[in-house]
This record gives C-alpha cells, structure tokens and sequence, in this order.
C-alpha cells in the first residue's frame, strides 16, 4: 500500500506574515534549522515508501521547482500551478490527475512535524493528523465519537465542541472519493470564507458514511510568521543540532552551521542557524537565522532572521566611562 502512497503537497502561498523575507523568496524555501521548510517534509518522504510527488504550486512557483529538481532528483516530482487562490480544497482538488485512485499523503507545505506516519500508512485507514490545542477558535477542529472516529469537521469555529486541532496532515487511503468530495463543494459552490476548505470536502465523506480516524502529531511546527519560525527553530536545533565546534569562534549550542558557511571570531548560539554561502564575522549572534550567502558582520543580532544574499553590519564600540555619566550612541 505504501509503495502505491502519492503525495500531495500544496505550496502556492504568498507568505504575507512573513514579508518582507517572502517579497522574494517562497515561504516554503525559508530556512530552518539548518534547511528550508519544504525540505523537512520531503526528506521524509523515502522512508514511507513514497517515491512521487505532487506539488501544487503558485507564488514564485518557479523558484519551489528550481530547488526541488535540483536537490531531490531521486523524487518523482509533478508540479500543478494553482492560477487562483481559491482555498486549500481547491488547490489539493488540482492533483487529481496525476493521484488518480491512488493512496494519498496530503501534507501542508509550511507545516513541519513528529508523527507515526509510517504506521498511519500501514494501517489502512483514511485518517487525519491531530494535536490539543489551547485556543481551538484559531485552528479547523476535529469532533469525534470518542473512538477515534472523526463525526465533524468545523473550519475555526466560534464555539468549538473539541480542542483537536487540524494539523494538516491527512491520509486517504483511496484518492478518488476525495476527489469526488471536493468537486461536490466546488459544484456547490460550498464555501468557508470565501474559500473551498479541505475540511468542506471531508464534511461531505464523513455525513455520506465515510470513515475518518484520527491520529496524533507529537510535534507540530508552526513557520507562518517571524517570531514562530524563530521559535520553531529553537525547537528543531533543541532536538536534532549535533555539538559543533569552529575554529576560533565560541560556540554555544544547539548551532547548525551548513556546509559552505564561513564563521570567522565569532560568539554563536543558542540556537543559531546558518545556511551554506553564508558569512559571519567577528560577530555575536544567538537566537536568530542566517539565510543563504547572507553576510553578518561586526554586529551583535538577537532573535533575528536575515534573508539570502542579505548584507547586515554594524560596529562595536568600546568604552571606559566613569561614575554617573552618560553616553548616548545615535
């Protein structure tokens, strides 16, 4: 069944919260811990069996292809450009043709994640990925039979029965009723602001006696905007950045530097990452990520990301002040 599994993995965003780093790059291309987002998902996907691919493509979709052909050649990877943005169930609907029938993995681009995929895909059962969440208002919910079998779907409602939340992963174990579920509402014309929701469509499988699981997501990534894509970054080096030392610099981990990087008398870490190409120099830095071929120099950064080919630099003073002055830098 796994060898048979396609997935799906809709990336057309814009990335607004995430201006002005997404003015020109896609969201899903931002590095964290030590690589871009969309890599953490497909690095996955060779040990679930899954060989092809389906990415649903729309902002700076050029940019998405580019790297995925270059960096993950042993993928077969198809790409589907969503020309509007009309919702979530939409742009997965685009995939039909090249899903067919088959198991799908739909898994969203932006999300990162912990979860027993490999025993969600040998167990053969349609199911969606689920965590408790404090503040269900904000997420699409899941209601349940307190079996595990999902009875209702609501998109961010005003008085959630459930704190399940949606996590964006979902499994189904043949695509074509899926398919069929999302051409319903779009025929319909079924709508959740202004949008055709994935949740819409799997509403429409469950009330026609079709039968969803749950299963649960340890660890849910959020990078939709600046301060949790830092705080997702503290979380990944926390669990996978392995000790690193650099010559002539202090490092305090967890620190990923990339093949590539170049540090120089530097203070890094915590949780600092720095993609290949970049430059720090005679700086300190923690808390914060360096993209690609940026540069960082005699500057001190905190809680800070700076973008590709981005140049940042300042200067150290030193001072020797006596009791009760005052100095003021401008």
């Amino acid at each position: 069944m796994t060898r048979d599994t396609i997935a799906i993995i809709p990336v057309a965003g814009v990335g607004t919260r995430l201006r002005p780093h997404t003015h020109t790059l896609p969201k899903v291309l931002l590095h964290v811990a030590g690589k871009p987002i969309l890599a953490h998902i497909l690095d996955d996907l060779p040990a679930l069996g899954i060989t092809r691919a389906v990415l649903i493509v729309g902002y700076m979709g050029e940019l998405v292809r580019e790297y995925v052909d270059e960096h993950y050649r042993h993928l077969h990877v198809d790409y589907v450009e969503q020309p509007e943005r009309l919702g979530l169930g939409h742009a997965v609907s685009l995939a039909e043709p090249y899903a067919g029938d088959r198991p799908v993995l739909i898994i969203l681009g932006d999300t990162i994640f912990e979860a027993d995929l490999e025993g969600v895909l040998a167990g053969g059962e349609n199911s969606i990925g689920v965590k408790a969440v404090a503040d269900p208002h904000r997420f699409g919910i899941v209601e349940t039979d307190g079996q595990g079998r999902v009875t209702r779907m609501v998109e961010k409602p005003e008085e959630p029965a459930s704190d399940l939340a949606i996590t964006g992963i979902y499994y189904f174990t043949r695509g074509r009723p899926l398919f069929e579920a999302l051409a319903e509402i779009q025929r319909r014309d079924i709508r959740t602001r202004g949008e055709f929701q994935l949740t819409d469509a799997m509403q429409v499988l469950v009330a026609g006696g079709t039968v969803i699981t749950t299963f649960p997501v340890q660890g849910w990534y959020d990078c939709g905007k600046t301060e949790t894509l830092l705080e997702t970054n503290r979380v990944l080096l926390d669990k996978r950045a392995q000790p690193v030392q650099i010559p002539g610099s202090v490092v305090h981990g967890p620190v990923l530097v990339a093949a590539g990087a170049t540090v120089e008398n530097c203070i890094l870490g915590p949780h600092v990452s720095v993609a290949a190409g970049a430059l720090l120099r005679n700086a300190v830095v923690r808390d914060s990520i360096v993209n690609e071929n940026a540069t960082v120099e005699d500057i001190m950064l905190e809680s800070s990301v700076v973008g590709e080919n981005a140049v940042v630099r300042g200067g150290f003073r030193r001072v020797n002040v006596g009791d009760s002055s005052e100095v003021f830098f401008t």
